[in-house]
């Protein structure tokens, strides 16, 4: 969430309308006169309740003087004034609640290096490892090899949730496993503390890490229980340290997490939601640090060599895009994006993204630490998918499929699953 300070600075606001190409002026104009509402109401409280005990005070006196009538007089004039402040304090109230809900409407403001831009075309690749293989005759995409072998059936998917759910099956569910171990050893090894957080969130929660209210109808909700299915261990996990003031000491702190994830994924279909492109449940397994400011932008490069060291041990080609002002997420102020080569479809796959969103989740979070003076500060939070499993398993199959019909397993993957090959 942006701050009123951020608001009222033109040079904020101008980039944050520059890199994302959006026209966000009718928002900022509202809070600027909803903040000059605050103020004048808060003004208008201060100098009541001023008044207010200066009657008392005089009405205290009058008392002592002996003199009832005026001073009985004059509680009336003050018993006036505490209503009158009552309803001022409902309308201070009232007007920082639908200021905060106004300022939860802007997204975060892209680094300055972060291209403007308005979607996926307008990305930049920093990274290519393995370049695109060349076309094959007659590759069967992964919802294909997955039918053949028997390993992932979407049918009965379809049978017991419905479109987008796929029951794994076999080595199916195995590889699922397999890779799940191998990520988070991956991650462990690294210094990261694994966490298996709740699968539901309350609503504090989602605002918190910028979810609510942007993604609310991409989110599954319980109304009854008011819960929402998390769409990835983010949520959760960044919440960990909601209202914590933290040691500096301790910085950074680096978390891991596996959990499935839900996402209603509202408005997707045609050819590139098939098989395992786009689902309603899937399994990813996240990192999540929380630094010191004046180093997140480290971090955030520290992430990348992370993630990049595990694609490495998967040997699939893939590619590292920096995303664009338009195409990056609400919440963050620079993301990358991790695209596997998809060998039957002919297609990058997103498998990754890892952000840095400086102290924008922080701010909502009420995340901080104390710096050398003993003042509070925001700290920067940073997370990263490590991995996303679905477009891993489609590109594993794809990109593996041998000319028997068999499917082999990289090297580093083959002792988490206890197989080879499949088929």
């Amino acid at each position: 969430m942006l701050t009123l300070k951020q608001v009222w600075d033109e040079e904020t606001i101008q980039r944050l309308t520059e890199k994302r190409k959006t026209d966000f002026s009718s928002t900022v104009s509202e809070i600027r006169l909803m903040d000059e509402h605050r103020k004048k109401t808060q003004q208008a409280l201060d100098s009541c309740l001023q008044k207010a005990n200066e009657i008392s005070k005089q009405v205290g006196d009058l008392f002592k003087k002996g003199e009832a009538a005026a001073a009985n007089d004059l509680k009336s004039e003050s018993s006036a004034l505490k209503e009158k402040s009552k309803g001022l304090q409902e309308q201070l109230r009232s007007a920082e609640e639908d200021m905060k809900s106004l300022l939860y409407k802007l997204p975060n403001v892209p680094h300055a290096k972060v291209v403007a831009g308005v979607d996926e075309t307008d990305n930049e690749v920093v990274f290519e490892s393995g370049g695109i293989p060349a076309k094959e005759d007659g590759l069967l995409p992964h919802w294909e090899l997955a039918k053949k072998h028997e390993i992932i059936d979407f049918e009965l998917g379809v049978k017991i949730a419905g479109a987008g759910f796929p029951l794994y099956i076999d080595k199916g569910a195995r590889l699922q496993r397999g890779l799940i171990n191998m990520f988070l050893d991956h991650n462990t090894e690294a210094g990261y503390t694994e966490y298996l957080p709740p699968l539901f969130v309350n609503e504090a929660s989602g605002i918190a890490t910028g979810n609510l209210p942007d993604k609310e109808g991409q989110m599954y909700h319980m109304q009854v229980d008011d819960l929402y299915a998390i769409p990835t261990a983010e949520v959760p996990v960044t919440n960990i340290f909601r209202d914590d003031i933290v040691n500096p000491d301790k910085l950074p702190l680096k978390c891991t997490a596996y959990t499935p994830c839900f996402r209603r994924e509202a408005g997707s279909y045609g050819a590139h939601v098939r098989g395992l492109n786009r689902l309603h449940q899937f399994d990813k397994v996240e990192i999540v640090q929380v630094t010191h400011p004046d180093k997140s932008y480290d971090t955030l490069e520290e992430m990348l060599q992370h993630v990049k060291a595990l694609m490495a041990k998967l040997e699939l080609p893939y590619r590292i895009l920096r995303l664009c002002g338009g195409d990056t997420t609400f919440a963050s102020a620079m993301t990358y994006d991790f695209e596997v080569w998809s060998k039957a479809q002919d297609r990058w796959l997103e498998v990754s993204s890892v952000s840095n969103f400086e102290t924008f989740q922080a701010n909502r979070l009420k995340l901080r630490y104390k710096d050398e003076t003993g003042k509070t500060q925001l700290c920067h939070t940073l997370n990263g998918s490590s991995l996303a499993l679905p477009r891993i398993v489609a590109a594993l199959l794809e990109h593996n499929q041998n000319s028997d019909g068999t499917v082999s397993m990289p090297a580093a993957v083959i002792p988490y699953v206890g197989f080879d090959k499949i088929g």
